[in-house]
């Protein structure tokens, strides 16, 4: 399902964390996940949660979100939304996704919480092992002068 010439995406890399933090995000924000699962989940990484035959990796994904869903609600967040994906209406053609996540959060502060708990990280294989390839995105809301600026306002 995926281009092996294309990278793939599965953790923040220490830049991409940075420029998350240097963005000063104050107050509640909401993340959106972008997923795509693999044919069959790998537990090479965390061969303590293998289950004892394969499983799809859409199959890890779900013990992840499981598990993980108290430690969310834990650090004050919430899922608010699981739903299929697939192609975009507008965008690559190429790019296929098979489920959407949006996980609501108090903070930044709270979600560096949640991905911290030692309850988090011994389940996080689950994530690893069922994730092809995966797009977060960090959404704060704001007005239409907020977000767009003055209706009036010149370029520059």
């Amino acid at each position: 399902m995926t281009d092996n010439a294309r990278p793939t995406f599965l953790n923040p890399t220490d830049a991409s964390f940075m420029a998350t933090l240097d963005r000063g995000i104050e107050g509640p924000l909401t993340m959106l996940n972008l997923l795509r699962f693999r044919g069959v989940a790998d537990y090479s990484d965390s061969p303590e949660l293998a289950p004892a035959h394969p499983i799809a990796g859409r199959a890890a994904y779900r013990r992840y979100i499981e598990a993980a869903s108290a430690v969310v609600a834990e650090a004050g967040g919430e899922v608010s939304l699981l739903g299929t994906g697939g192609s975009f209406l507008i965008g690559p053609a190429e790019e296929v996704w098979d489920a959407v996540l949006i996980v609501k959060q108090e903070s930044l502060a709270a979600f560096g919480a949640f991905t911290s708990n030692p309850d988090y990280q011994a389940i996080v294989g689950h994530r690893t092992a069922g994730v092809l390839d995966s797009r977060i995105l960090p959404i704060v809301e704001g007005g239409l002068d907020e977000v767009l600026g003055a209706a009036d306002a010149s370029p520059g």
